[in-house]
């Protein structure tokens, strides 16, 4: 395990590329999302060794289902089985998502509270049938506001820290609705491959790259 000067407190993971992973390797589509679960498993690891403290990862979003129904209930089903790793691991997991969509798997209901497994240690959160439009509007699906007037408070994902890395694999180079308030002073670093092509070297020229960012929050 290779050491940094300056670890970033929290990273957030967009994992794109497991469809197109899928058809360059001859496979149906839906077979990549089952082919992402290894990567994330591993990178929480690493995650876990350095001493991050939190770890936001982008599982599939409102706009996700309007995909084929074998494509949805392939990536349903990999948050399912990722969050079933974790519970004999060491993690605080929040997951953040729509609740009241039939789309929400709802074997995961039970950790939309933060949930401790293990000795915790690592704040985990996972953005399940995840929306930024839902989420920033959270408190005014029934005609409530938020109590202080911050718009951070009314939030869904309001329990979430403002994140001081994004890495996106896939090459893409949009947030793609990532939890656009925590996101505001990210820095943003953009892997090549795509997601089930995962290796530790990818991660560790993201934290390489950040060392050498100019952190300012704006001031």
């Amino acid at each position: 395990m290779k050491s940094f000067s300056r670890i970033p407190q929290h990273i957030g993971v967009i994992p794109d590329g497991n469809r197109r992973w899928a058809k360059h390797k001859g496979l149906r589509k839906q077979d990549g999302y089952e082919s992402g679960l290894r990567p994330g498993l591993e990178l929480y690891e690493m995650c876990l060794e350095l001493g991050i403290k939190e770890l936001t990862l982008y599982g599939f979003t409102v706009d996700n289902t309007k995909r084929p129904t074998v494509q949805i209930k392939a990536f349903q089903k990999a948050c399912v089985d990722a969050v079933e790793y974790l519970a004999n691991k060491d993690a605080d997991l929040l997951v953040i998502g729509n609740t009241e969509s039939k789309f929400f798997p709802k074997a995961l209901l039970p950790y939309t509270e933060r949930t401790r497994f293990g000795r915790g240690g690592i704040k985990v959160n996972f953005l399940v049938n995840y929306g930024w439009n839902w989420d920033l509007n959270y408190s005014a699906r029934d005609g409530a506001t938020a109590s202080s007037g911050n718009i951070v408070d009314g939030m869904a994902s309001a329990d979430i820290s403002r994140i001081d890395l994004i890495i996106r694999w896939g090459g893409g180079r949009r947030l793609s609705g990532f939890l656009p308030i925590q996101s505001v002073y990210a820095d943003f670093y953009v892997v090549d491959e795509m997601w089930p092509d995962y290796d530790s070297e990818q991660f560790y020229r993201a934290l390489e790259w950040y060392q050498r960012q100019d952190i300012t929050l704006g001031g």
